[in-house]
């Protein structure tokens, strides 16, 4: 293959699997975010009330294992979640040294709200696919997650 005949490296990078994948990804998280903003929620604080909601009541700390997250920062959203009524912590009464988190019956209307809102999001992400191509995109990005 001459040079002439070969792709540019831009066209070549954004050809590969991953670099669309990561374009792909960041519209998606764009389209959710802007979904839940109207719940006055950015994706880390959708984060954490969802883990919350399933998991609680649950320590500060098992947030931030689940989630990853760094401990000040999750301190910070749950600091925002309770000041808007979402969550609440509590002496954890297995060990009153700490905390335990759990999701007000506001905070489930909202996340309710919020997986509506991801729902509509996803489906104008997916918009330019028929149902079936839809499915089969999840099934195929699934199997690439859990490998």
């Amino acid at each position: 293959m001459t040079s002439a005949e070969r792709p540019s490296a831009l066209t070549h990078i954004q050809s590969l699997p991953s670099w669309l994948a990561g374009r792909v990804a960041a519209r998606g998280r764009s389209l959710v975010a802007d979904a839940i903003a109207g719940e006055g929620l950015r994706l880390s604080h959708h984060a954490v009330l969802a883990t919350v909601s399933e998991y609680g009541p649950v320590a500060q700390a098992d947030v931030v294992r689940r989630l990853g997250f760094d401990a000040k920062d999750v301190v910070l959203l749950l600091n925002d979640l309770e000041e808007a009524g979402l969550a609440v912590r509590e002496p954890d009464p297995r060990d009153r040294r700490k905390n335990a988190v759990t999701v007000t019956p506001k905070g489930v209307r909202t996340l309710e709200r919020c997986a509506e809102s991801a729902e509509r999001a996803n489906a104008v992400l997916l918009a330019p696919l028929d149902a079936a191509e839809s499915e089969q995109l999840v099934a195929l990005l699934t199997r690439v997650y859990e490998a």
